[in-house]
């Protein structure tokens, strides 16, 4: 009777150690098929980002007409260089880009810290005028191969930009193109003809030599305009909206008003910008 417990027993040990470990075999891949199924959340657009983009897009839409900068990428820059229409020199001086006085600006001017404490930056009379300032700013030799590209070649714009110099960050081609993906602003750019890209393009050439001729030389193009300096972070599995602003010692409430995030979740990928 002994001998036949004990091997009652044994038998029950062994055939509950592998229910158990089929158990847990199921759990893990019910588990692993629940995550491969899962797909990360999207960037959405931000409600101030739409406003944003439904109040300046004629205006960038006016500029693309005249001089082929695609709407995408001047709503794009405003949205990214104004912080949604919300920073200081937005709200106070109606200057979207961050166009300084440069030693050859005449008109109201106000100082703030940048590169230097009391650099002084442009005031203008309405957003129309710095759209067209920043218009005028690209028309310079040093971006003039840009307005070779069709006037709705936001990703050609987006490179070009960063080759030219226009910012420092090798991941800004990339925001800016999230950016306008995220915001469907391609939908505003249109295409041309090949007669009116030659007209426009003469326009542009003309342009480009009246600004290098008013212009003096001791001006350098940084003097008017710094490079886009902004830190960009790529989003990596298990990073939360949290641990970034831990990582970068910024506040939650500052990083999700600098993206426009509509809420904390993150999508592994996704850029973000962490400061100007």
């Amino acid at each position: 009777m002994k001998k036949l417990a004990f091997i009652l027993f044994a038998f029950t040990i062994i055939f509950s150690s592998c229910s158990s470990k089929k158990s847990t075999i199921n759990k893990g891949s019910s588990h692993q098929s629940s995550n491969s199924n899962t797909k990360p959340n999207k960037s959405k657009p931000s409600a101030s980002g739409n406003d944003y983009v439904e109040k300046y897009k004629g205006i960038a839409i006016s500029e693309m007409n005249k001089y082929g900068i695609p709407a995408s990428i001047k709503l794009a820059q405003a949205l990214l260089e104004s912080g949604n229409g919300n920073s200081f020199l937005a709200t106070e001086a109606n200057n979207h880009f961050g166009i300084k006085c440069g030693g050859v600006w005449k008109g109201k001017s106000i100082t703030r810290p940048d590169d230097k404490i009391d650099d002084c930056f442009r005031v203008y009379d309405n957003p129309e005028q710095s759209f067209r300032d920043h218009s005028e700013f690209l028309l310079r030799k040093r971006y003039s191969d840009l307005f070779s590209l069709d006037k709705n070649d936001y990703k050609g714009w987006a490179k070009g930009l960063k080759a030219a110099g226009y910012a420092t960050n090798p991941k800004y081609p990339d925001l800016l193109i999230d950016m306008i993906e995220r915001y469907e602003l391609y939908k505003y750019d249109r295409t041309e003809t090949v007669v009116e890209k030659e007209k426009r393009e003469v326009v542009v050439e003309k342009e480009i030599v009246q600004n290098t001729v008013e212009t003096p030389p001791a001006v350098k193009t940084e003097q008017i305009k710094s490079p886009v300096a902004m830190r960009i972070h790529e989003v990596k599995a298990k990073e939360t909206v949290y641990s970034l602003s831990k990582l970068y010692g910024i506040t939650v409430d500052q990083l999700t008003e600098l993206n426009g995030l509509t809420d904390t979740n993150l999508a592994i990928g996704q850029l973000l910008v962490i400061s100007k």
